[in-house]
Formats: C-alpha cells, sequence, structure tokens
C-alpha cells in the first residue's frame, strides 16, 4: 500500500531517532523511525517494554524533542519548532489521554476539561466541557472531584479533556491498563466512538489486543525500531 503524501499526511517522520543520556554515556532510544500516518487512521503501537513506544509519542507529541531526523505534525514542522513553539503547534491539534489520568485533584469534572481550552483563550470553554462530558455519560458529575469519580469516570474526563478541543490528533497511552476488564471495554467503545465524531487522527499504545484489534493498523516496535507495520 502506498504511502500518503507526506503534505497531507496527520504525521510524516523521516530516520527519527532519540538519543538520551550524556554525551559520554549516550543512549540510544529510537533508532531510525520511518512513519507516515494517514489523516483520520486508527493505529495500534505494540511491543515489550523498552522498545520506545512511549519514546516514540513523547516525540510525536511534541512532549520529547527528537535527536535527529524530521517530523511534520499536523501541518507544522516540528523538527524546527522551540519549546514555546512546540508548546503553541500541540495546543489545539494534539490530545493525549494517559493511563494515569492526570486530573487535578483541586479541580472539578467541569473544571479538569475546561481550564486548557480557557488557558489557550476559548471563550466557550465551560459550556464545551460540559457538553463533552455529557458526551461520554458525565453530565451529572460536572461538580464531583477526581477523587469522588471512579478510575473508570476519571479516565472518561480525561478522554474528554481531549477530545474537547476537537484536536487533529489524539493519543493515547495505554488508556485501559490502570482499569478492570469490563470498565476497559466500555473505555475503549467510548474512545473510538469520540474519534469517529470528531474525525481525529487515533495513535494508541496498548498491551491490550481487543485494543488493537479494533485499529485499522498495527505497527510492532522492538529496540528502538519498527518490526512490522500491518494494516487490517
Amino acid at each position: 500500500m502506498t504511502s500518503p503524501d507526506q503534505d497531507s499526511a496527520a504525521i510524516s517522520a523521516r530516520n527519527l531517532t532519540l538519543t538520551l543520556g550524556t554525551p559520554a554515556a549516550p543512549v540510544a532510544i529510537l533508532k531510525g523511525i520511518d512513519l507516515e500516518v494517514a489523516d483520520g487512521e486508527t493505529l495500534a503501537l505494540l511491543g515489550p517494554s523498552g522498545s520506545g513506544k512511549s519514546s516514540l509519542m513523547a516525540v510525536l507529541t511534541g512532549l520529547e524533542r527528537a535527536s535527529g531526523g524530521s517530523l511534520r505534525v499536523a501541518g507544522a514542522d516540528f523538527a524546527a519548532l522551540g519549546e514555546d513553539e512546540l508548546a503553541r503547534a500541540r495546543r489545539g491539534r494534539i490530545g493525549i489521554v494517559l493511563q494515569a489520568f492526570h486530573l487535578l485533584p483541586t479541580m472539578t469534572a467541569l473544571e479538569n476539561v475546561a481550564t486548557p481550552m480557557e488557558l489557550a483563550g476559548e471563550s466557550d470553554a465551560r459550556e464545551r466541557a460540559a457538553a463533552e462530558l455529557a458526551a461520554v455519560g458525565l453530565g451529572h458529575r460536572l461538580d464531583h472531584y477526581p477523587q469522588q469519580l471512579s478510575g473508570g469516570e476519571q479516565q472518561r474526563v480525561a478522554i474528554a479533556r481531549a477530545t474537547a478541543p476537537r484536536p487533529a490528533l489524539l493519543f493515547a497511552d495505554e488508556p485501559t491498563g490502570n482499569l478492570d476488564a469490563a470498565t476497559g471495554h466500555a473505555i475503549v467503545e467510548l474512545l473510538f466512538a469520540r474519534r469517529a465524531e470528531t474525525g481525529a487522527t487515533l495513535i494508541v499504545i496498548t498491551h491490550d489486543p481487543e485494543l488493537a484489534e479494533r485499529c485499522e493498523r498495527v505497527i510492532t516496535l522492538a529496540d528502538g525500531r519498527i518490526a512490522s507495520d500491518t494494516r487490517s
């Protein structure tokens, strides 16, 4: 299958490398990743611990700067941007769902979803946050704090926070990792439903076979390289 055109791809990476450690003791994490992801594609990243999955996601989201290679994400040249420019490029373009939820404990569900949009200058942030929480089944929990919510409910808040700005790219790192099987299944259904409604490109790091099978494409990493790339 041919690769999507580089200019129209959601992600276009060429010979992407990441080296951490010190100059005297460098550690190569990513070792020349070539990756094209089409707009609207659903992609699962698999691989054993230490294979580079989370590091690749960190680079693709602009949370970690690549050591070498070229990288365009949602039309922005991530390799050429400074830290402040990367933060601006992520805003509104990229949503991230993590297994640890990362909700602010002193904020309600509504505030956790609305605050990032308010910081981005969105005038209707509260209304959009309320609508997104209702869409994930939490319209009755807007004023509850994270400690008043179950694990599944907290993950729903995290999904609402990621999808409310309608990002072009949605990343999820082990989104069902801290949930029981039944709750995890519900979260998978919700994540794909929200992605379908927004038309976002979805990239998921997972060890969950059910979640991987839901994706159109599965990439396996091994030792910082792409070991396999299959499409359903």
